[in-house]
């Protein structure tokens, strides 16, 4: 499996705007039964960093659900890069633990 971990942080006084975008891309990744889990976080100082994770079951499943984003979601909601105080640090990890 495949887990996907996005660290991002939302510019001055977009804090609750990202974190809806974020909280429904999850929700729409967790339609799909090749993603196994999603989840969004607020960092613990209350500043607007999050951290958002989600399990695929493989890459290929991951590029589908993130083309289904970019086609479905951003054209309705514009998208999280306005709310973004600077680029996401993205990383791609191998997952052997049990879900």
């Amino acid at each position: 499996m495949l887990m996907e971990t996005i660290v991002c942080s939302a510019k001055s006084g977009n804090e609750k705007r990202l974190r809806k975008l974020l909280e429904t891309r999850i929700t729409f990744r967790k339609r799909f039964d090749s993603c196994h889990n999603a989840w969004v976080c607020q960092s613990a100082d209350g500043s607007g960093t999050f951290l958002v994770q989600s399990i695929y079951s493989t890459e290929e499943a991951w590029k589908k659900i993130s083309e289904k984003i970019q086609e479905k979601l951003d054209p309705k909601d514009g998208g999280i890069e306005s709310c973004l105080l600077g680029p996401p640090l993205v990383g791609m990890f191998i997952f052997e633990g049990e879900i």
